[in-house]
């Protein structure tokens, strides 16, 4: 695949919020590929730490339990944008973390303040080495998406976008992924796992709307070609200002 890498600043952050369902998975890891850079998929880190936790049989509601068994977690990212991997004490659990079973409970991880925080520091650390020699980058950047990076986690970003979509799109979007079809039984059925999640989540941090400072790209009547342009665009204007 072509890249830009001569077109970015060394090293850049790319920071990238937004709803469930506005494509920030699929947008980001094309815009790290095509730039050359790493790939952080935070939201995958609350699902493999829900995962471990439901490993371990804990009780995703004893609080304090889920903070310890958080902060012991072996998990190792590998931030290739062309196959991101997340493994647990030797296990990989791509496809683990990415069932309806997960999705429908991770928000209780995502809202545990101190399991939060202990995320955080291991996502900054990431992000740090990915602008050093010893990252995967080379030291070139990385492009990291979640519910709270552009405020909380590399608020200093080279480069802060908000990505979303109409409540609409999103849904379609995921019933599509989901389920094969955006009929109405299947828009229903992902309901929860879109809008039920985002009304947990935003209970702690705010991902609806842009922080100052933050660039707003709406998706709703963008394919996923054209949102990785719309974004690209962003961050060339941003980086070569």
């Amino acid at each position: 695949m072509t890249t830009q890498e001569d077109h970015v600043p060394h090293p850049v952050v790319v920071a990238v919020d937004g709803p469930s369902g506005s494509g920030k998975s699929s947008v980001c890891r094309r815009v790290a590929a095509r730039l050359g850079l790493a790939y952080l998929d935070t939201g995958a880190m609350y699902r493999a730490a829900t995962w471990w936790c439901l490993e371990n049989g804990i009780d995703l509601d004893a609080t304090d339990t889920v903070t310890a068994a958080v902060e012991r977690m072996p998990l190792e990212v590998g931030v290739d944008p062309e196959g991101p991997t997340f493994t647990v004490g030797g296990r990989d659990v791509g496809e683990a973390i990415r069932t309806a079973a997960i999705s429908s409970v991770v928000s209780r991880v995502a809202t545990n303040l101190d399991a939060r925080a202990d995320l955080g520091e291991r996502q900054r650390r990431i992000i740090a080495v990915e602008c050093s020699a010893e990252g995967w980058s080379g030291g070139r950047g990385v492009v990291v998406e979640g519910r709270d990076i552009t405020t909380v986690i590399a608020p200093d970003a080279d480069v802060r976008l908000l990505l979303t979509a109409s409540e609409e799109a999103r849904l379609a979007r995921r019933a599509r992924e989901l389920h094969g079809d955006a009929d109405a039984a299947s828009v229903e059925a992902t309901r929860s796992h879109v809008v039920g999640r985002d009304a947990q989540d935003s209970t702690v941090v705010e991902f609806m709307t842009a922080a100052d400072g933050v660039v707003t790209v709406d998706s709703s009547d963008l394919d996923l070609e054209q949102t990785v342009e719309a974004v690209l665009t962003v961050v060339a204007r941003v980086t070569s200002a």
